[in-house]
């Protein structure tokens, strides 16, 4: 795909109606086109970010990637974010530790959350790995509501990320 017809369909995303199975099956291959042509990690992100934030309504959609050996902040969509996480704390840190999606229905049940934003109420963080299966980055997403998340958002945001990582 050309960096016109790419930049085309950026600017023209389309949320599907129905299910959030079938509204992550319309945004898959929108996040596929988007990356094809694009080789920086950063901007990959961004647009995810943007184009998930504006299918589901998230509170908050966003990137941490390892840096130094903490998560920092990196391109989100929605309130003022924390902006560094050490390994271990947090829904974020503790995915990242555990090399695992974490799916929170209600974050003041999870031990050590970080209260970024108290309107912040469920979450899912998914790891990004590199091509040597380390952590680089987590793709985390807060809710307003309670119990948002659940297996359907962990297989495709899992899907998302993959497509978003460049090995």
């Amino acid at each position: 795909m050309s960096y016109n017809s790419t930049k085309k369909m950026a600017e023209e995303l389309r949320i599907a109606q129905g299910t959030k199975a079938e509204k992550y099956e319309a945004l898959l291959p929108q996040i596929a086109a988007v990356m094809a042509d694009e080789p920086d990690l950063i901007a990959r992100m961004a647009n995810a970010a943007a184009m998930l934030h504006e299918t589901f309504g998230w509170w908050w959609t966003g990137w941490y990637r390892v840096v130094d050996n903490v998560l920092v902040l990196g391109p989100f969509q929605g309130p003022l974010a924390c902006t560094r996480i050490s390994k271990g704390r947090g829904v974020c840190g503790t995915a990242w530790a555990e090399e695992r999606t974490m799916v929170v229905p209600d974050v003041e049940q999870f031990p050590g959350h970080i209260a970024c934003s108290s309107a912040s109420r469920s979450e899912i963080v998914v790891p990004v790995f590199d091509a040597h299966q380390q952590v680089m980055a987590v793709l985390d997403v807060d809710s307003a509501e309670l119990s948002t998340f659940d297996a359907t958002d962990a297989r495709y945001l899992e899907e998302v990320v993959r497509l978003v990582a460049l090995n």
